[in-house]
């Protein structure tokens, strides 16, 4: 059987999301304060990223070409 910690998604910290986005932990931290970056849970004054949140931030921001659908 499964203990609930393995059940949990895997948290990334900020410099984590820096380092993965190519961007700066300033940048991530400006995101945070002006709502605009991915999704996040604060913990007391720790704050995570869960992999899934970062993952649909980063789809939602697609621009430019074009999807091509299989008949």
């Amino acid at each position: 059987m499964a203990s609930p910690a393995s059940e949990l998604p895997q948290l990334i910290n900020e410099f984590g999301v820096a380092k993965a986005l190519g961007v700066s932990v300033s940048t991530v931290r400006h995101w945070r304060l002006q709502k605009s970056g991915p999704r996040y849970i604060k913990l007391g004054a720790t704050v995570r990223y869960k992999p899934s949140d970062l993952h649909d931030w980063i789809d939602s921001h697609l621009a430019g070409g074009e999807m091509k659908v299989n008949p």
